[in-house]
């Protein structure tokens, strides 16, 4: 399964609007199969802060451990909330470019 970040637009922050994206989501991930990749692509995203992706990321994570595979990460806003993401929460994410 791919998730489209863009599809939640081109500017993703605010901690609410993360936690409300993820649980509009969650219903679109409950017939996944056990073996079944999760793609997250950032194609498209402009803006992706910290809290957007703590909220939508760390819970997506927490429920499907690795996973979850992120794609199209270079741009400048997703790659530092990444790293920064990385740092806070001691976790590496499994990044495919």
């Amino acid at each position: 399964m791919t998730i489209y970040l863009k599809k939640f637009g081109t500017l993703l922050n605010g901690r609410m609007l993360g936690k409300e994206a993820f649980a509009a989501f969650l219903p679109s991930l409950k017939d996944i199969q056990n073996d079944e990749k999760i793609e997250v692509d950032f194609d498209g995203v402009d803006v992706f802060s910290p809290s957007w992706g703590d909220e939508f990321l760390s819970s997506l994570i927490n429920k499907f451990g690795d996973r979850v595979i992120l794609k199209n990460t270079q741009g400048l806003s997703v790659k530092s909330t990444l790293d920064f993401l990385e740092d806070i929460n001691k976790m590496k994410f499994n990044v495919e470019n």
